[in-house]
């Protein structure tokens, strides 16, 4: 393991007032979530008002810092209810800042939200969607104990075309807290 991402050294926490200038970040710079993950520009405020709104913590979504020992925000995760009834199902995402990809940080925290839905949700089934060409996030995954389950042709459209996004899924009971 890297220093990155032992987790003793990353951890996730509910945003502050203090984090604004981050989620601005992910508003205003392209680079900051990611070639996959941009959407494209937006409101640069959209992120402020919704920290405002509820803390990025609501029945409907919810979003949570990654945070370094020293608690400085270098990424987010996130989780929505899916299925029926709500809470069986939640899909998850990961955001982490470009100076700090290629440490582990993103499966540390990605295994650290697992944890956290499994033990604390009434969460059967957990599922991520990712990018065809984002072979760091399938791997990441992976070792998380997702399966892959499928593939939704042309469902995105990047850089000028439309690419394929797989379907990740990791049951209750495959879940192995701690892992990779």
């Amino acid at each position: 393991m890297t220093p990155a991402n032992r987790p003793d050294k990353v951890h996730l926490r509910a945003f502050t007032e203090a984090d604004l200038a981050f989620l601005d970040r992910l508003c205003t710079d392209p680079d900051a979530l990611g070639e996959f993950e941009w959407p494209g520009f937006g409101d640069p405020r959209a992120r402020r008002k919704r920290w405002e709104s509820d803390g990025y913590i609501s029945a409907e979504s919810a979003a949570v810092a990654i945070a370094r020992a020293d608690d400085t925000v270098i990424g987010i995760v996130s989780w929505k209810p899916r299925g029926f009834p709500s809470g069986v199902t939640y899909e998850i995402g990961v955001g982490v800042l470009p100076e700090h990809r290629g440490q582990g940080v993103g499966t540390v925290a990605q295994r650290l939200l697992v944890d956290y839905l499994f033990g604390r949700t009434t969460a059967n089934r957990i599922e991520a969607l990712t990018n065809g060409g984002n072979l760091g996030e399938q791997k990441a995954l992976e070792r998380l104990g997702f399966r892959r389950e499928g593939v939704m042709h042309g469902r995105s459209f990047y850089h000028g075309e439309y690419v394929d996004v797989l379907v990740y899924g990791l049951l209750r009971s495959e879940h192995r807290p701690g892992t990779p």
